[in-house]
Formats: structure tokens, sequence, C-alpha cells
């Protein structure tokens, strides 16, 4: 059930053309900076966006420009972990599995969970409540217990859906900001 879904949501994400892509990802790119979580965070976590993903990499050039920390997740494939490195430049990135970006850990600083005010998390899929179907390596639901500050998603409204599956183990995200609107999910 939930790898069908991924797939569908997979294929619709790809169908959005580049022009709407740019489009609406700079729409949920400013109604991200207007939250009040983003206002007050000295440190974002966030991911380094794929293709079909609303793009994050104008968001951690704004954070840098602001003045914010930005730390980008490193995930090791054997234990299924991730930890979050600061980066303060994309000089500071490797391509790795799946044609990924991920911090190079020798010359990154680890940024501990207490440390992050903003976790951008990502995902497939969401409902309005908050629900999250990500791509089904489990790392931001093994992450997420140990962090406590707020968490926020930035989706197309393509990806919004009434219900999606979940497992004792997912976590809900407080807030999912799209390009028609924002919820916030108590």
């Amino acid at each position: 059930m939930k790898q069908k879904l991924r797939t569908e949501m997979l294929a619709k994400l790809s169908s959005i053309s580049k022009e709407k892509h740019i489009e609406k990802s700079l729409v949920i790119a400013a109604r991200l900076y207007e939250q009040p979580e983003w206002k007050k965070a000295r440190t974002v976590g966030i991911t380094l966006s794929m293709a079909h993903e609303v793009d994050t990499y104008p968001i951690i050039e704004q954070a840098w420009h602001s003045g914010k920390q930005v730390a980008v997740p490193k995930c090791d494939r054997g234990t299924r972990a991730m930890v979050f490195r600061y980066i303060t430049s994309y000089e500071q990135l490797e391509t790795v599995y799946m044609n990924l970006k991920e911090p190079v850990p020798e010359i990154t600083l680890k940024a501990i969970p207490s440390e992050i005010d903003l976790m951008i998390v990502p995902g497939l899929a969401f409902t309005q409540e908050g629900d999250r179907l990500g791509y089904g390596g489990g790392y931001y639901d093994r992450y997420l217990p140990s962090y406590n500050g707020s968490t926020a998603a930035l989706a197309f409204s393509e990806q919004l859906l009434t219900e999606v599956p979940l497992e004792p183990n997912d976590h809900k995200v407080q807030k999912i900001i799209t390009d028609q609107a924002v919820f916030i999910c108590l």
C-alpha cells in the first residue's frame, strides 16, 4: 500500500512542469519566511532537495543570508541512522547514493538535535492533519523522537491527500506549507 502510493506520488510530482515547479517552490518559500518558527529560528535543519521536491536550495541561501545556521542530514545506510551536520557552503557537500547530496563529515560539524530550532521534514504525501508518508527509509521517524523543536513540511498542493497509511512509529509534522495554504497540525 505504502509503496504503491509512493510510486503514484513520484509520478504525479514528475508530471509538474519545470515552470510550475519553480513558481510553486517560490510561493512555498515565501510562505515559509512569513512563519514565526522561521523568523525566530537560529538554526534550521533542512534536506537538500531532489528534482521532484520543493526546491530547498534558495531556502538554504536565504537562511545563510539571514544569519541562520543550516544543518543538513547525513544518513548511514547500514544502521539507517541520521545525523545533521552544519554547512556554510555547498562546497562542503558530496554526492552519495541515489545522487543525493550530503555533508562531508571530515569538514563539517555535527549538530545535536537540541541545537536545531526548526526542522523542515521531507515527505512524499501529507494530510492536513500532519500525517506524513516518507520515502520508506524511516530516517526521520527514528530521528524525530529525540528532537523537541518545531517541525514543518514543504509540499506542493498535489502532495496533500485525505489520508496516508500510518504505522505506530510514524511522526506527524506540526505545520505543512503548500503553494495554496498553510496548515497548522496539532
